[in-house]
Formats: C-alpha cells, structure tokens, sequence
C-alpha cells in the first residue's frame, strides 16, 4: 500500500514543481498546486484525464466553455480534448492520466 496527503505535500513553484506521485504503464497520477493566478494554457494529452479539485477554484475551460470547479469536482477530458485550466486565488488539483503513456506519447528517455 502506498498512501499520500495531498493536502501537505509542498509544491511552492506551482505549476513549475508538480509532484508525481505514482507512475506506471496503467496511470499516472500528478499533484499539481497552482498559485495564486497561476494556469495550464490551452494543450492536449494523449491519455485520459480526469482533474478533481481538492482546494481552491480552478476555471476548466474545454470545447468553447468554462465552468468553476471547486473541491470535489472531477472532471474528465479525452484523450486529444484540448483544455485549459486557471486559478485567481490557488488551487490544489490532483491529475491523473490513464493509461500511461497513451498512444502516440512521447516520452524520449524519461519515464
């Protein structure tokens, strides 16, 4: 059993220092703290991604609309959906992307 809290694990470069948690050939799964105005611009995955809000509000913008997430909302996107994801006041957001890597992923030389 591996276990985390996710709510003390220091991240204090936001978006610059995201904490993998686990990482496998199933999923991965990434805490990501955004500052205070911190945002994911607009990308893509080639994995499944489901983002649930665990402090804060975070504005999930995907397909032409955006809506306020707060904790406890989960949110999924599929592989290729492009989507943002911004906060005014920080927000503490666990992701995790299965399976990993998906098709077409590239990784180089890191795992």
């Amino acid at each position: 059993m591996q276990r985390w809290n996710l709510l003390e694990l220091d991240a204090p470069d936001g978006t610059r220092d995201p904490i993998v948690l686990h990482s496998d050939d199933g999923a991965r799964s990434v805490l990501i703290v955004l500052q205070a105005g911190q945002s994911l611009g607009d990308h893509q995955v080639k994995e499944n991604a489901w983002i649930t809000v665990l402090e804060g509000t975070v504005q999930v913008t995907a397909g032409g609309d955006t809506v306020d997430a707060s904790p406890g909302v989960l949110v999924r996107f599929e592989p290729d959906e492009r989507h943002a994801l911004r906060t005014e006041s920080g927000a503490r957001i666990l992701m995790l992307l299965a399976p990993w890597p998906g098709e077409g992923h590239y990784r180089g030389n890191a795992s």
